[in-house]
């Protein structure tokens, strides 16, 4: 009986040494650390280039601002400052010190201001509805609050801007239109900003914060003018 012999399976050697690869891995560490660096310092100082080209005109012109204009309101603010002659930027003034450009949690004041625009309710229907006294928050219903008929008949401020049969304190152009009505009743209309925007709110730290947003806004207006109506 013959026993079959089983040939040995030859060794075959390792094309890196462990050694080597030790060696090349030590190597490694350094370059991946230095390419990593070389990438990162590259995207902060691109970073920002990169972000110019994705800035809107009017944003860059708002760069230094605190709070930036949305660009979106400002045809809003120059129709209804035309429609009322005072200066679209003491809209703009106002929305930001009053409920900074509608991004408040609550659009409802504790004393019960209402909408983008902070108008206490009486003022809006009018000071002769029977239910407003005392700060003007009255009792008024709902249904009565948003009628320009009512409105009307009441002597209030309140404006239906957007010709939907609805004069609505948180509607953002009803609002925006309203105080500009107020506003240009006020004294704005011929030139006493002052005394308009007292009325609006008797605090002389008000008007002090108002007119501080208005001539900020005033600098940039014919530049933010131009972004939105002739550099579409």
């Amino acid at each position: 009986m013959s026993i079959k012999k089983q040939k040995k399976k030859k060794k075959t050697k390792p094309l890196i040494s462990p050694g080597v690869k030790l060696f090349l891995i030590l190597l490694l560490i350094p370059i991946s650390v230095t390419v990593y660096s070389l990438i990162f310092l590259t995207w902060e100082n691109l970073r920002p280039i990169l972000h110019s080209f994705s800035q809107s005109d009017a944003e860059k012109i708002q760069a230094e601002f605190d709070l930036q204009i949305p660009e979106e309101y400002i045809p809003i603010y120059i129709s209804a400052a035309e429609a009322y002659n005072i200066p679209w930027t003491l809209l703009a003034a106002h929305h930001r010190v009053e409920t900074r450009f509608s991004t408040m949690k609550s659009l409802i004041s504790p004393v019960g201001a209402e909408g983008p625009m902070q108008f206490m309710p009486c003022t809006f229907v009018g000071w002769s509805h029977p239910s407003c006294s005392d700060l003007g928050e009255g009792n008024i219903p709902q249904a009565e609050k948003t009628n320009p008929e009512i409105i009307k008949k009441y002597g209030g401020y309140g404006v239906d801007a957007n010709a939907d049969g609805v004069a609505d304190p948180f509607n953002l152009e009803d609002a925006i239109y309203s105080a500009a009505n107020y506003l240009s009743k006020s004294g704005a209309s011929k030139g006493d900003l002052e005394k308009a925007i007292f009325n609006y709110n008797h605090s002389e730290e008000y008007v002090e914060n108002i007119l501080y947003y208005y001539h900020q806004y005033e600098e940039v207006s014919e530049d933010l003018i131009r972004t939105v109506y002739y550099d579409q």
